[in-house]
């Protein structure tokens, strides 16, 4: 693929990882008052699976897009997820690829289904994680416009 048509599809996924990240962002604040719990009610076990959601998509649009389609740009040998992660690290892309291995993982436990207990738990690590992926969505942001102007 061309470097003109790299760096388009780029500019179309920042939008895309903008407005994912908007949601997330939305959703863990309501999620911030929160504590997960067996007995919450529906409404609240319906806004932490918003949250879960929301920042599977985010992940999943930041690792699997953006920060893909710059190690491509930049043309730089980097074949696993972990290869990735280090080399955007390094570059300044993103703060931590520990961070981002953690919000992989998380993203991949919320890809499954869990009994009651485990949900509490998956809330909570989202909870958690949500800073650490937004701020990487802003620091990739950040990267490409300075960057790829």
């Amino acid at each position: 693929m061309s470097d003109d048509k790299l760096l388009s599809l780029l500019r179309s996924d920042l939008g895309s990882v903008r407005l994912a990240a908007a949601s997330l962002e939305k959703s863990l604040s309501k999620c911030s008052t929160m504590a997960p719990s067996p007995r919450q009610s529906i409404e609240e076990e319906e806004t932490f699976d918003a949250l879960t959601s929301r920042f599977a998509r985010t992940s999943d649009i930041l690792t699997q897009k953006v920060l893909k389609t710059i190690v491509l740009l930049l043309r730089e040998d980097a074949p696993t997820f972990i290869d990735r992660m280090n080399f955007c690290a390094k570059l300044g892309v993103i703060a931590s690829a520990d961070d981002m291995i953690a919000v992989r993982d998380l993203r991949n436990m919320i890809a499954h289904e869990y009994t009651t207990e485990d949900l509490m738990e998956l809330y909570s690590d989202t909870v958690r994680l949500s800073p650490a992926l937004l701020s990487a969505v802003s620091s990739a942001i950040g990267f490409v416009e300075q960057r790829f102007r």
